[in-house]
């Protein structure tokens, strides 16, 4: 989880200038989304929302499903009466065939909105010219990702926090179906390691049917 390991590349991406297209709206608690799950023991529920629609992507300056990415909502919400640290927090996406995929980082991004739209197109040989749209397109990436990934490394008692992760998904036709999302090494306070979470986005699927 690039934003709580690299928090000082983290800390320069907010010196970039930000004027997103829409501001994210307020995040409600993890259990009013359909895909979450709560842990009772450890007072912790969370939840996730994948911005796969037009619409809820038009918050980003960048089309990110054009390369298969897709920008995914996290929210976390402490129940309990201590914090919960996510300082070493690993998030992967797991797909329908087990196969993990760390979130991205803005040059994971950048590569991906490079790659050719045609499997069939040759990768040019030689070296890449970097004229002034991909200066720009670099710069949005970058700001998206220091406006609205997640950075949070505590959740305090009673508090949500939500952020977004990025997930290049590459050529998966379906990649939403029967995947899920995977959190482990969030503790306690006091150090305690918590059990970890799956989030089948199936759920969220379900309710994307119901709606």
């Amino acid at each position: 989880m690039r934003s709580l390991l690299s928090l000082p590349l983290a800390a320069a991406l907010l010196a970039l200038p930000l004027s997103a297209q829409h501001p994210a709206q307020p995040p409600g608690t993890a259990d009013q989304y359909p895909a979450f799950e709560r842990h009772t023991a450890d007072h912790l529920a969370i939840a996730v929302d994948p911005y796969d629609t037009s619409q809820k992507a038009s918050i980003f300056r960048v089309d990110y499903a054009s390369a298969n990415i897709i920008p995914i909502r996290i929210i976390i919400t402490n129940e309990g009466d201590t914090p919960i640290s996510l300082n070493d927090a690993r998030i992967d996406f797991i797909t329908a065939a087990g196969d993990k995929v760390p979130a991205a980082e803005p040059r994971d991004a950048e590569r991906a909105l490079d790659r050719p739209a045609d499997p069939r197109r040759k990768i040019p040989i030689g070296p890449i010219k970097v004229g002034g749209k991909r200066k720009n397109l670099d710069k949005k990436i970058e700001q998206d990702f220091s406006e609205f990934e997640y950075g949070a490394i505590a959740v305090e008692p009673h508090t949500t926090r939500a952020g977004f992760l990025f997930y290049d998904l590459q050529d998966l036709e379906n990649p939403l179906a029967d995947a899920h999302l995977e959190l482990r090494r969030i503790q306690s306070s006091d150090g305690r390691e918590l059990f970890a979470f799956e989030i089948p986005f199936n759920k969220y699927l379900a309710g994307k049917t119901t709606h």
